[in-house]
């Protein structure tokens, strides 16, 4: 019951506001200058406000940007720049792990079938480094060094196939030679 008469004393708070607006319409849908205000009597009068509105020159033809004299640089930084960016290229030479992506292909504990799967993705993904490891007991076979989970989840979409419950986890990766 309380909401609905909050509604009702909204719309009509609402209403008053929208009735008692400044700005009027002229017949070209221009908007007046002027502002109403009541005198001693409660009757609205018209005051002219457009007195107080700044008024800006027009623009003179003859200062387009066109015509205005070109701005030759004082300094030029090219060549630092180039030390800089050479310094920044041998440091990232440098990086060969990233945080990235793998696929999960196999975990289990006989040896033969880990091969096995490994060498029917090698067929499918032949560009794709594969990485074997033991840790006493169980076998586990990861896929690829995807920089992002976009392009493991392309080469994993080519393999499902075979491998229905891989997975692609992070991991930290070898960087590629070619970046």
């Amino acid at each position: 019951m309380t909401t609905r008469a909050f509604l009702w004393v909204a719309v009509a708070v609402l209403t008053g506001c929208a009735a008692s607006s400044s700005a009027s319409a002229n017949g070209d849908g221009t908007a007046t200058s002027s502002s109403k205000s009541k005198n001693e009597g409660g009757v609205a009068t018209a005051v002219d406000v457009g007195k107080y509105r700044t008024v800006f020159p027009a623009a003179s033809a003859s200062s387009t940007p066109s015509t205005a004299a070109a701005v030759t640089p004082t300094k030029d930084l090219r060549e630092q720049v180039e030390v800089l960016m050479d310094s920044v290229a041998l440091m990232n030479k440098n990086i060969k792990y990233a945080n990235g992506y793998r696929i999960l292909a196999f975990t289990g504990n006989e040896r033969k079938a880990a091969m096995d799967l490994r060498n029917s993705i090698i067929q499918r993904l032949p560009a794709e480094k594969d990485y074997l490891t033991y840790k006493q007991p169980t076998y586990q076979l990861k896929v690829g060094d995807f920089m992002s989970r976009v392009e493991a989840q392309l080469a994993l979409s080519k393999i499902k196939d075979l491998i229905p419950n891989a997975l692609i986890v992070p991991e930290t990766i070898n960087i590629p030679k070619n970046f």
